[in-house]
């Protein structure tokens, strides 16, 4: 298991800091947000920062951890754009960044009052497509594609990333849905989110991660590793119940805890002091 810590918000200062904070405790991961506009009214989360030139910060003074978006919702954003982006933080971070995509939170404003697309089944069209052009233009061989959406002709993008055969790429995708499970099985990792019969979204349980684990066995072609990424919150001030509570998904198959205090967006401290305490290790 291994442990990454989503940092809420803060100044970008904020994010250096505990960025370091994070790597002197002992996490494994930091990940900031990808937002464009969440509105305040709705949401505190805001202000937010380009998490490119953020990370780039954090890469910058930090040689451990792994660092990534949580998440990027590439719909909105031009795939060739992100494959320089992605290969160049790749490169400054000597080989430490992941890319976890999604649909994307419809109430980040970043979407429909700028104009872009908002309904699923558009932005999984464009997600699909996104995902084959980067991992086209990741390769280094010159590629053409075209789709719905998107088209691109004799291309080659150099250098290629760091690791190979690719920057791993973590896909939220919904449990038990068939046709977001195959997108997530095509790459690197899985975020899975549990949706009940009425559409709303659940907690994954240990016994989930089981039948997903064994889902993923029975249907996934690839034999290069695989992740399983659980996001939620630990009862820092209680060690034990913190680890036992890991333990369980630890057992079931997660390879990937998240802790997320989107309760304390704008609490620098109060983050600043849940990542010093450190990861809430299991006992394996």
């Amino acid at each position: 298991m291994r442990y990454g810590f989503v940092i809420p918000s803060g100044t970008v200062f904020d994010v250096v800091s505990l960025a370091q904070d994070a790597e002197t405790a002992g996490w494994d991961g930091i990940f900031i947000p990808d937002c464009i506009y969440i509105d305040v009214e709705l949401d505190p989360m805001a202000p937010s920062y380009d998490p490119w030139v953020a990370l780039a910060a954090v890469a910058s003074h930090t040689s451990r951890v792994r660092i990534g978006t949580m998440i990027t919702p590439l719909s909105r954003r031009r795939p060739w754009k992100v494959a320089r982006e992605t290969t160049t933080l790749d490169h400054l971070s000597h080989g430490r960044l992941v890319l976890p995509v999604g649909l994307g939170a419809l109430d980040d404003a970043g979407f429909g009052r700028v104009g872009e697309a908002t309904d699923r089944k558009t932005r999984a069209e464009l997600l699909d497509e996104s995902l084959e052009i980067l991992d086209r233009a990741w390769s280094g061989e010159t590629f053409s594609f075209t789709g719905k959406h998107y088209a691109v002709r004799d291309l080659t993008f150099l250098p290629t990333p760091v690791q190979s055969p690719r920057i791993p790429v973590w896909v939220v995708a919904a449990w038990p849905r068939p046709a977001s499970m195959r997108r997530a099985l095509r790459w690197d990792g899985i975020l899975p989110m549990k949706m009940g019969a009425d559409g709303s979204q659940e907690r994954m349980s240990p016994d989930d991660i089981r039948e997903l684990r064994a889902y993923i066995a029975a249907n996934r072609t690839a034999t290069t590793p695989f992740d399983i990424i659980i996001e939620g919150t630990t009862p820092a001030a209680d060690p034990d119940a913190a680890g036992a509570q890991i333990q369980l998904y630890a057992e079931a198959g997660a390879t990937w805890w998240m802790e997320a205090l989107w309760s304390k967006p704008n609490d620098p401290a109060t983050v600043r002091e849940r990542i010093r305490r450190g990861p809430p290790r299991s006992a394996s």
